[in-house]
Order: C-alpha cells, then sequence, then structure tokens
C-alpha cells in the first residue's frame, strides 16, 4: 500500500552555498598588478564569513575585493550570493528588488567569467528578470490570502484552506504557489478530479517548474493510473532535471511497479587530459588492438582535446571562457559510435562491447544528446539543458521511456 503523504504548503527553502574556490588561481603578477598586498588574506576571509552563514559581513568585504579585482570570477560569485541573501532582510519592496537585480546582475557577470556551479545558476533562476521573487505577487491581496491559507492547512482545515488558495490564484492568475497549494489542498482531501485541475493551471503558469507535474503524478499513482502517473513524473524531469525532488515521483513509481530505473552504462577508458595548449593523453595501448570496437574510443578522446584547443570558441562565440558542453559531449560520443556502426556493417567487427553497443542504439535513434544531458552531465552541460529542451522534449520523454524506464537495463 503506497502512503499518502499530505505536503506542506510552503516548503522551507535554505540558501546553501558552499563555496570550493580556486585560491590559487591568479598568479602573483595578476595580483600585484590588480589588487592590494592583502587580497589573498581578505579573500580567504570573506569566504569562511559566507561558509559560515556571516552573509552581512561578508558583503562590504566582497564589495572591496571586487573593486580591487572585477575579473576574479569567485570573488563575483561570493558578491552575487551576499547581496541575494542579504537581499530578503531590506523591508521596502523597491529597495529589495533593486538589490536583487543587482545580485541577479553580478551572478550572471561570475557565469560569464567562467563559473561553474549548479548553486550559482539556482540562484540566478530564483530571480525573476525584473527583480521579483518566486512565490511573491504584487498584487497584496493576493498574498494576504496565501498567508491566511497557511494556518488552516497546517491543521488539517484542507476545505478552508482551498477556499484561501483559490482566492489568492483568482486575484493574481500568474502565481504558480497559488494554482499549486489550491491543488494540494485539493490532493489534501483526495478530491483527485479537483486537484488534477489545478496543477493542470500551475504546469501552464509555468511548465518548467517540476512540482505540479510531481504532485499530479503523486494524486495518479493513489488512484491507480500508473501509466498516466508515469508520465507526470517523466514531465517532472524534464522540467528540471537537475533537482533531486524532480526525480523522486519516478523513483516512488518504480519500487511501486517493481521497475528498474538505470541509466545505459556507458564510460570512456581514462585518459589524462589538460586543457588548452598543454593538452596530454595517457592511452592503453592494448586497447588500440581491440576485437570489439574498444579502439574507437580514441576517437573520443581526440574529439574533446579539439574541443578545448579552440572548437569550443568557435562553436559558442559569445562565450569568453572554455566548458564542457553538451555539442562537445555528444560530438566525441558521435564520433564513437559512428566508427563503432561502420565496423560493424563492414563485418570488421562481429560483436561489439556492450556498452558501444548501447551507444550506437542512442545513436541510431537520435537520443543521444538526450541520453547526454539527463544521464552524464555535469556543470557546464547543464548549461545547455534549457536551449535543447525547447524543441526537443519528445527526445527527452523518449529516452526516458526507452532507456531509463524501460525495465530492461
Amino acid at each position: 500500500m503506497l502512503k499518502h503523504f499530505v505536503r506542506s504548503p510552503r516548503p522551507l527553502v535554505a540558501a546553501s552555498f558552499v563555496f570550493i574556490l580556486m585560491l590559487t588561481s591568479l598568479s602573483a603578477t595578476a595580483r600585484a598588478q590588480t589588487a592590494p598586498p592583502n587580497y589573498d588574506a581578505e579573500r580567504l576571509r570573506a569566504i569562511a564569513l559566507v561558509n559560515n552563514g556571516k552573509f552581512d559581513e561578508a558583503l562590504p568585504l566582497f564589495e572591496k575585493l571586487a573593486i580591487a579585482n572585477p575579473t576574479d570570477s569567485q570573488v563575483i560569485y561570493g558578491l552575487g550570493v551576499a547581496t541575494l541573501v542579504t537581499s530578503q532582510k531590506i523591508k521596502d519592496d523597491e529597495a529589495r528588488r533593486q538589490a536583487r537585480l543587482r545580485a541577479r546582475a553580478t551572478l550572471l557577470r561570475a557565469r560569464e567569467l567562467g563559473v561553474l556551479d549548479q548553486n550559482l545558476e539556482n540562484a540566478i533562476s530564483s530571480i525573476l528578470p525584473d527583480g521579483g521573487e518566486r512565490g511573491v505577487s504584487k498584487n497584496k491581496e493576493a498574498n494576504r490570502f496565501m498567508r491566511e491559507a497557511t494556518a488552516p492547512f497546517q491543521q488539517q482545515n484542507y476545505d478552508e484552506a482551498a477556499k484561501l488558495y483559490e482566492r489568492a490564484a483568482r486575484l493574481d492568475p500568474t502565481l504558480y504557489e497559488a494554482a499549486l497549494y489550491t491543488g494540494n489542498s485539493f490532493y489534501a482531501k483526495k478530491d483527485w478530479d479537483k486537484a488534477g485541475e489545478w496543477f493542470a493551471r500551475a504546469i501552464a503558469i509555468d511548465a518548467d517548474r517540476e512540482t505540479a507535474h510531481r504532485y499530479w503524478g503523486d494524486a495518479l499513482m493513489l488512484q491507480g493510473k500508473q501509466e498516466e502517473a508515469r508520465a507526470k513524473f517523466f514531465d517532472a524531469i524534464i522540467a528540471e532535471p537537475y533537482s533531486q525532488l524532480a526525480w523522486k515521483g519516478l523513483i516512488q513509481w518504480a519500487n511501486r511497479n517493481a521497475v528498474k530505473l538505470a541509466h545505459p552504462r556507458i564510460q570512456p577508458p581514462n585518459s589524462t587530459r589538460g586543457e588548452g595548449n598543454n593538452t596530454t593523453l595517457t592511452l592503453d595501448p592494448g586497447s588500440l588492438n581491440s576485437m570489439d570496437g574498444s579502439n574507437h574510443w580514441l576517437m573520443y578522446d581526440l574529439t574533446r582535446v579539439a574541443w578545448t584547443r579552440g572548437e569550443f570558441l568557435k562553436q559558442y562565440p559569445s562565450e569568453r571562457t572554455y566548458r564542457h558542453s553538451l555539442r562537445e559531449e555528444a560530438a566525441a560520443l558521435r564520433m564513437v559510435a559512428e566508427a563503432a556502426s561502420k565496423d560493424v556493417k563492414s563485418g570488421k567487427i562481429k560483436v561489439l562491447n556492450p556498452m558501444l553497443a548501447d551507444l550506437v542504439r542512442l545513436n541510431d535513434a537520435g537520443l543521444l544528446e538526450a541520453y547526454v544531458l539527463l544521464g552524464r552531465a555535469d556543470a557546464g552541460i547543464m548549461r545547455d539543458y534549457a536551449d535543447y529542451r525547447v524543441s526537443n522534449r519528445d527526445k527527452l520523454k523518449r529516452y526516458l521511456t526507452e532507456h531509463v524506464a524501460s525495465g530492461k537495463n
């Protein structure tokens, strides 16, 4: 029996920005030209303050460091985070909005300077382009009803909670949380049809947030509608694939239906790879004479070398700093897949290595990019997800259906 969880309408969100910084990234010459002699010591102190949650103390220090060296990506990152967190204490609405706008601009600058960190991406996405806050309406009456609904929901008076949340939703039809929490109140009452109606409204407001998809999937699963539930859980993952919560529903569904979830097991052999003009490779000589296609992994390494040596800047002319990207990873894997497939078709190889066989199948099905984004993304690749999703939701869903939740892995 699947337990029926009643969810809080206001999950607690804690900002967690722990900086694992490149403290020696600036050369002595660069420091002498751009920063005072005590720059490194002050930088360390600012980082320690942030990692200990002392954002108020860290902010003025980061401001001074950013003036001294405006190209230090980690200092700019720290400044953006400190500005964002301290803005929460500003009572005046306009002043708080302006502070959040400054935080957003600073965080975007940190990204331009080469910071690859999912916390950074989460912080940027938490600030609306106009400096607004997610979950807060410009309609003060809507906000009042949202606040008033919390107590009855926690007291399990779901009828009253639903009425108040619905009033907020009527006052501000663009407020995702109002539609979501109205649906959640009906979910708590086990009024599945009404819950689904309101979850659909939340999704219409923003399909790229996972919560309403997942909540709707929960409701469908509790009704025994397993296929429909799985589709909603897929939608949750496609909305926010790098959130652990987005995968929670599908994991519960798989446990209930005795389905094993797994990505294809594809791992290029280890090699030593630097970046830029100092790139080197360490290869296993035995792999060059393999009879199962493993020799083609050399193409993966050579392709990635080309990207670190200049191909990235050609493909992404608006970016100043190299990062591992979707195009690079897909191009490198595709080179291997196509070479291996050619050898099979010519009869040169009778049986492919299982990893290569999976790779060929993904490439032939047009799902290589979907696999990279959902199955092997790092911080650099994650940045390409939103652009890919615009025209490829069907491929992302096919990948989840045919490879992750097929039960065949």
